[in-house]
């Protein structure tokens, strides 16, 4: 166990106030959105030093994760606004099984990685047995170094004042400065259940809501961009809270 909360970050630093982007599983046209819309808040309100947060799980199940990719590796350096990027269980495991593609191969395919796959230019179906080192081989190559790098530096947490932003959750069992990387990705009920008061708000993705959901020590701004067509964003700041959507 580590220390990840509160690793010092020059973003939070400077930050005044924070766009919290949910899951957003391939859904490139929401996302592209959602992108307006921030865009245009940070125009009408002028935030000294606004950040974008994403809270992982930018890939599976929806049908452009290639280009939900490109687009995030490449918008920080087009538009100037700084970008925070965390890693999500799906990410997570594309990782491992880059790393050990036998045992996390089936799993992959089965939770999304299908559609992963097929968004640069394979094709694949759960209807066969696959040679997985040979499967991962192939995908290797057809993805570019730069998506690479994008999935190689993606951040655990980010924290902001009394805000701390996290894919999935932490575990309630153990202190905020002993949290495991994987709980922060792949965490659910134990968290979900837990009125534990960390000490700042957490804010995470990971379960689908109706609507964001507000508790008084979390909130969950997964609104199922693949499955209902919406992705929400939270904004924060000094003022309060805001959410900001896209819907298909």
């Amino acid at each position: 166990m580590t220390d990840v909360i509160n690793y010092p970050s020059p973003e939070a630093e400077q930050a005044t106030v924070i766009y919290a982007i949910g899951d957003i599983h391939g859904q490139l046209e929401l996302l592209l959105k959602m992108e307006e819309q921030v865009k245009s808040d940070i125009e009408v309100t002028k935030p000294a030093h606004p950040v974008v947060c994403y809270l992982g799980d930018y890939i599976d199940r929806g049908p452009h994760s290639a280009g939900v990719i490109e687009y995030l590796q490449t918008a920080t350096h087009k538009d100037g606004i700084t970008r925070v990027f965390l890693k999500g269980n799906h990410e997570d495991r594309l990782i491992d099984f880059m790393a050990d593609p036998e045992p996390y191969g089936a799993s992959m395919l089965k939770y999304g990685g299908l559609e992963l796959i097929q968004s640069y230019g394979l094709f694949v179906t759960e209807e066969r047995d696959y040679n997985w080192h040979q499967l991962k081989d192939e995908f290797e190559k057809a993805i570019p170094a730069s998506h690479h790098a994008f999935l190689r530096n993606l951040r655990p947490v980010f924290k902001w004042r009394n805000y701390l932003f996290v894919h999935a959750g932490l575990n309630p069992e153990n202190p905020p400065e002993a949290q495991q990387t994987r709980d922060l990705m792949w965490i659910r009920d134990p968290f979900l259940e837990s009125n534990k008061n960390w000490g700042f708000r957490v804010v995470h993705g990971h379960v689908i809501v109706p609507e964001p959901e507000f508790k008084p020590n979390r909130i969950d701004i997964d609104t199922g961009a693949f499955k209902n067509g919406v992705l929400s964003c939270l904004v924060v700041s000094e003022n309060g809270l805001r959410v900001l959507q896209s819907r298909m």
